[in-house]
């Protein structure tokens, strides 16, 4: 399938993603509990702002305002019916940014978790996540999305949910988990299990990786798993901008502009071809990684003591391959 991605990958060894939604828009007056894709109607100001910051810091890609643009989020806010508004208006916006950059730039629809375990663990159904999914998929292309972008999906089965809902938008798809549970997802899967997964799916991504989890160096680890695969697509690596820390009653992440620069070198290095950034990651920290990767020529897979070394330390001591891990309790989670 022709697409904007695949085309703009063709030409360059290395593309780079955005940041963090959620912080910046934190950083622009969302107040927390508030659902930011309610500012796609009521603010669209701050969230073209919000796409163009990224472009204007290096992007190649950026993420709509649609991450929680689903039923079952939506329904915490008493507004289920307006996952396909909102998941259009959020692509309308970022088809004006885009259009207007001067270069080629990725809309990507971000499509993140319902929210809900699926059976047989929990009481959402295959056919209802389908649904959802397909909703938000849909509002998303008819708002011009290039391609639609799953994220922090912690189940296969929510994974293969949402594939099989793309294939009824007919959208190129990428998709993303979160390993955050020494070195697997919340429900267990290790990213030798994605790369199988994602092999195995009817409509596969163009590309698939990990967001999120926990820091840097723990999303570096994972992506070193990717790699021993031999994956026949590229990989995405998007990291947070350090470790979370409670501080003063809110969620802080002390990794600078400078870290993460680091960060990213190693995520091409260690065999990413799409590289941003998750939780905390502003236009400064993008900045300075796309300067670090245009300026540092690439060097071999780093070891796991070289990440160590120049980004911190692992927050477990094993990367989830060989342990017995079971399903989580279940969480709410919203993108950065």
């Amino acid at each position: 399938m022709a697409n904007a991605l695949s085309a703009l990958l063709s030409t360059r060894d290395w593309l780079m993603a955005d940041g963090a939604t959620g912080t910046n828009l934190f950083n622009m007056g969302l107040s927390s509990g508030d659902a930011p894709e309610f500012w796609n109607v009521d603010e669209p100001g701050k969230i073209r702002a919000l796409y163009r910051g990224a472009v204007e810091a290096g992007s190649d890609i950026f993420l709509t305002n649609s991450f929680g643009a689903n039923a079952s989020r939506l329904a915490l806010h008493d507004a289920s019916g307006r996952a396909h508004e909102l998941s259009r208006i959020a692509a309308e916006l970022g088809r004006e940014v885009a259009d207007t950059a001067g270069r080629p730039v990725i809309v990507a629809g971000s499509v993140g978790p319902t929210g809900e375990i699926m059976e047989p663990v929990g009481p959402l159904s295959h056919a209802r996540a389908v649904e959802m999914f397909h909703e938000t998929a849909e509002g998303l292309k008819e708002g011009g999305a290039d391609v639609l972008w799953l994220e922090t999906i912690s189940a296969p089965e929510e994974f293969r949910a949402a594939a099989e809902a793309f294939a009824l938008a007919g959208m190129p798809w990428c998709g993303t988990m979160s390993f955050d549970t020494a070195g697997r997802t919340m429900m267990g899967l290790t990213s030798d299990g994605l790369a199988r997964l994602v092999d195995d799916l009817p409509n596969p991504p163009l590309a698939f990786g990990a967001n999120c989890g926990v820091g840097a160096s723990d999303l570096l680890r994972t992506v070193l798993g990717f790699a021993a695969t031999g994956p026949d697509r590229p990989v995405i690596a998007k990291g947070n901008a350090g470790v979370p820390k409670f501080v003063e009653g809110h969620i802080h992440y002390d990794g600078t502009p400078e870290l993460m620069a680091e960060y990213a070198v190693l995520a091409r290095d260690a065999g990413a071809r799409i590289i941003g950034g998750c939780c905390g990651t502003t236009p400064e920290h993008l900045r300075t990684m796309r300067k670090a990767l245009e300026d540092t020529p690439p060097g071999p897979r780093p070891r796991l003591e070289e990440i160590v070394a120049r980004i911190g330390p692992f927050s477990s001591d094993r990367d989830g391959s060989g342990e017995e891990a079971g399903p989580a309790r279940k969480t709410r989670r919203r993108r950065g």
